[in-house]
């Protein structure tokens, strides 16, 4: 009868996680989700959105069970989830369990604070504009990341830096912001109705950065989603890393390209190869374009990764269908899954607007 009303209200005995590579042991009330505990315990757990939308917080359960919140499979994909991994924020804890993260690079700086205001706002197409905001001290960053941006009062959103970070900080950061029906920033900030230059940055944030490696680099990006690699690629270049890199770029017709100028520059100082590859879906039949048609993902070969698929390493944002269908035909293209590195487009309703 008492294990009937323990289950009945949610009371019970804790678990405890082990979080490797840490060696780090949390102790996770009943009511606790296995991040909850973490971060109430001072482990720096990667995380997001905490909803269970933006994959920031996936590891791999080595040990025990664990009760999901939400579907594991709303966010990761099939391949993850078959290789063991669960969402930590959706996660309760059933029994004992061990689970695995990725460590952080060391150089990652911690968050904070700014004072900003608008600077710049540019189109780059229909439905993309870049916003250059300057702030009021340099901010530290890592090639990849993003920061969450206020404005007007609005509800905070999640934007990935489009430029590579300075030695020493960026006083002026630029993001791509897509419009999505419906968003309470981007409607205001495409209708010219944004009352303020004044902005509050929070960041910088993620864990989606290029990792040590000698083989390939394949990115591949969707809509604004080029945002994040731009930067990374950026990095790359300034640093003369000596890879070779295949950039696929999915767009619907000509006119939503973009940056070329900027990737054409990278490509130009790329050593020892670089390929820059534009997929247009939906680009009409009859128009100049003699380029690559279809969905990006339908053009993920063994000729991309040039028969080294074991060393490349895969970096990717974009749409949820798109890194979900990529990372099934990579990992048959013999990526490991430890080697794809991904920033999912969340859902509008919930962070990104």
């Amino acid at each position: 009868m008492a294990g009937f009303f323990q289950r009945l209200f949610g009371k019970g005995e804790p678990h405890v996680v082990t979080i490797m590579p840490l060696n780090v042991e949390v102790s996770v009330q009943p009511s606790q989700t296995l991040l909850e505990a973490a971060l109430a315990q001072g482990v720096a757990f990667p995380h997001n959105c905490t909803v269970g939308t933006c994959a920031s917080c996936k590891c791999r359960l080595t040990s025990g069970q664990v009760k999901a919140l939400t579907d594991f499979g709303y966010t990761l994909s099939k391949e993850e989830l078959s290789a063991g991994y669960i969402l930590a924020c959706q996660a309760r804890l059933k029994s004992a369990v061990t689970v695995e993260i990725e460590s952080q690079a060391a150089d990652i700086p911690a968050p904070e604070h700014f004072d900003g205001r608008i600077q710049r706002i540019v189109d780059l197409t229909h439905d993309i504009k870049a916003l250059s905001i300057s702030l009021d001290h340099p901010m530290n960053f890592v090639a990849g990341q993003y920061a969450n941006i206020r404005i007007d009062g609005l509800p905070a959103r999640s934007y990935s830096f489009a430029t590579a970070p300075d030695r020493g900080g960026r006083k002026e950061v630029t993001f791509f912001i897509r419009k999505v029906p419906g968003g309470l920033l981007t409607e205001k900030l495409f209708s010219g109705q944004i009352l303020s230059n004044d902005v509050a940055v929070d960041g910088p944030h993620g864990t989606f950065y290029l990792r040590q490696g000698e083989g390939p680099i394949l990115c591949i990006a969707g809509g604004s989603g080029l945002a994040p690699l731009l930067s990374l690629l950026q990095f790359a270049r300034k640093n003369r890393t000596r890879r070779p890199c295949t950039v696929l770029f999915g767009a619907r017709t000509q006119k939503d390209l973009y940056a070329l100028d900027q990737i054409e520059e990278i490509g130009r100082e790329w050593l020892p190869s670089f390929k820059f590859l534009p997929v247009l879906s939906n680009e009409p039949e009859d128009s100049s374009w003699q380029g690559l048609r279809g969905l990006v993902t339908s053009h993920l070969t063994k000729d991309i990764l040039k028969g080294d698929g074991e060393n490349t390493q895969a970096y990717m944002c974009g749409p949820p269908p798109m890194i979900d269908a990529a990372i099934t035909t990579l990992t048959e293209l013999g990526i490991a899954l430890a080697a794809i590195h991904y920033d999912k487009f969340t859902d509008a309703s919930f962070v990104k607007h």
